[in-house]
């Protein structure tokens, strides 16, 4: 006699195992295949306009969106990536005319900032113009600074390669994107029943909100900052807008790089080009974070900061440079998933009825 309890568990112990194996092949792409998916999703639109332009070849469509997307995507990566190197040599030989001839006196405005300006004015002042006291500290820092460098390094090479993979996944996605869509429509339906496309529906509205309103005005806020400092001629112009980029989820984050770089260049005897820096900040980079921000994201999702914040921090440690789009948008879906499966009151029944009929 057969045994039902074996017949029902070695399937599934079958099916586990089977499971996990395909989990542990495609682990490393991972992050790779997760952002390739909202790439495609978020760039749907478009590609759907391509392709009744190009007479609905989805290939030759697909082919043309990927090359679209690389253009976009990796071909900023790898001019910052240049302009990048720039900025750290140019900055490598002012550290070094600084250790040759010491530090300048310090300002005298620095003595009258709140709390911390004395103590760092007394600090400072010892290593003016003694340029073997500052190289015997500096000799201390060289270690870390060239680990921390060394890792740096290891970091975006990995996110620049994780960024090409999804890229080329996105090929695939473009190409298949309505079955798997369909799929995972399916799958969902056969866990939630029919509120299955309205979650779908938030799922999406949240990912495009996070893409545009946050990461992409963001990026616009930091290139914005870049051309400025580059114009008024601020050193490391490309590194103080990816400075920009990352402090743009702070509400006051992008101002403290443009403010500070008008300070400096006031202090340089330049105060032509310290008022066109700050009132470039002000009228440019920050009307970008004030009114464009904001209509974007109200159109797909209304985030609290900590959920943006820590989307960017947690996914940096946790996926490296991609972790910095990645992060925040899938902290906002399970957020805005969890806010919608824990709402006191369900949706409108015929709201659920219209998405389920579609």
């Amino acid at each position: 006699m057969r045994n039902s309890s074996s017949d029902r568990f070695l399937p599934i112990l079958a099916l586990t195992l089977l499971g996990a194996g395909c989990v542990l092949v495609l682990w490393p792409f991972l992050t790779a295949m997760v952002w390739a998916a909202i790439l495609a999703s978020t760039s749907w639109p478009v590609f759907l306009w391509l392709d009744r332009i190009m007479g609905e070849r989805r290939t030759l469509a697909a082919c043309l969106m990927t090359l679209l997307v690389t253009v976009v995507l990796l071909g900023p990566i790898v001019a910052v990536a240049l302009a990048f190197a720039d900025n750290v040599a140019e900055l490598g030989r002012a550290g070094s005319a600084l250790i040759k001839n010491g530090l300048p006196d310090a300002p005298s405005w620095l003595a009258g900032v709140p709390w911390v300006g004395q103590v760092v004015h007394d600090y400072w002042q010892p290593f003016a113009h003694d340029s073997q006291r500052l190289m015997a500290v500096l000799e201390k820092l060289a270690k870390p600074a060239q680990d921390a460098a060394l890792a740096g390094g290891r970091v975006v090479g990995k996110g620049v390669l994780d960024m090409a993979i999804s890229v080329f996944l996105a090929f695939f996605f473009f190409l298949h994107g309505e079955a798997l869509a369909g799929r995972l429509r399916v799958g969902l339906e056969r866990l939630t029943g029919v509120r299955a496309a309205y979650l779908l529906g938030i799922a999406q509205g949240t990912v495009t909100g996070v893409i545009y309103g946050i990461l992409g005005t963001g990026l616009a806020q930091g290139v914005l900052a870049t051309i400025g400092f580059a114009i008024a001629g601020v050193p490391g112009a490309v590194l103080l807008g990816v400075v920009t980029f990352f402090l743009s989820v702070v509400p006051v984050g992008p101002p403290l790089v443009w403010a500070g770089a008008a300070i400096w260049l006031f202090q340089q005897g330049e105060p032509g080009w310290a008022a066109f820096v700050a009132a470039w900040g002000f009228f440019v980079v920050s009307t970008v974070d004030n009114v464009i921000k904001p209509f974007i994201i109200s159109r797909g999702a209304s985030l609290p900061f900590a959920i943006v914040f820590l989307g960017v921090l947690g996914g940096i440690l946790a996926f490296g440079v991609i972790g910095v789009f990645l992060g925040p948008t899938l902290l906002a879906v399970g957020y805005r998933l969890a806010t919608e499966w824990t709402a006191t009151e369900s949706a409108p029944s015929a709201e659920l009825d219209s998405e389920a009929e579609r």
